[in-house]
């Protein structure tokens, strides 16, 4: 069942800004390599703000990433990602991510749409979110935590380098996976 509002309140959340914890949070993304098996990765320095409003729906959040962090275990691909066959990031260091969007798709599942920002292209995504609530922290803190996915075209964004295999296929697939799992905190108002 959709619906057209949700409140903040039912959901545990308080309104106002929430800074994304780097330390508690993970961007990751995968990609078929090889037509057989797939290649994941991470960034590891982002940062966000997600806003919250009374009406849940109207939500929203804002996160850059730096696209030099990107680390797939493989010191000599991540170069090689972080060139203009791939990620550009002389060009265009930051990607970054600013919600258009909010849509309950259940209790605490949503659609988030963003437009997300990547080697200077922008386009419009769609996140499946789940919500999986509000915590306090040991620290006098309250959190709140969330998984998003969405899978995108990565020639969509300008990042079309690839090389055929033997006996058919291609280096690198062109559907993208990216995950999210955020965990955030309620700053002072």
């Amino acid at each position: 069942m959709t619906t057209t509002t949700a409140h903040s309140h039912d959901l545990g959340l308080t309104t106002g800004i929430w800074t994304i914890d780097p330390a508690h949070s993970h961007v990751g993304f995968s990609v078929r390599h090889l037509v057989v098996s797939k290649v994941r990765g991470e960034f590891t320095d982002f940062a966000g703000t997600i806003t919250i409003a009374d009406d849940a729906l109207a939500s929203s959040v804002d996160a850059t990433v730096d696209a030099a962090s990107v680390r797939t275990r493989d010191a000599a691909r991540d170069e090689h990602l972080r060139t203009s066959d791939f990620f550009a990031i002389e060009q265009h260091p930051t990607w970054t991510l600013r919600s258009t969007g909010l849509r309950a798709t259940g209790a605490r599942t949503f659609a988030l749409t963003a437009d997300l920002a990547i080697r200077g292209v922008t386009r419009s995504v769609e996140f499946d979110l789940e919500f999986h609530g509000v915590t306090p922290d040991p620290w006098g803190g309250t959190r709140l935590g969330l998984s998003a996915e969405t899978t995108i075209n990565r020639k969509d964004f300008g990042v079309d380098w690839n090389l055929p295999v033997d006996g058919g296929g291609v280096v690198v697939g062109d559907k993208v996976t990216i995950t999210l799992e955020i965990e955030a905190i309620r700053q002072a108002a």
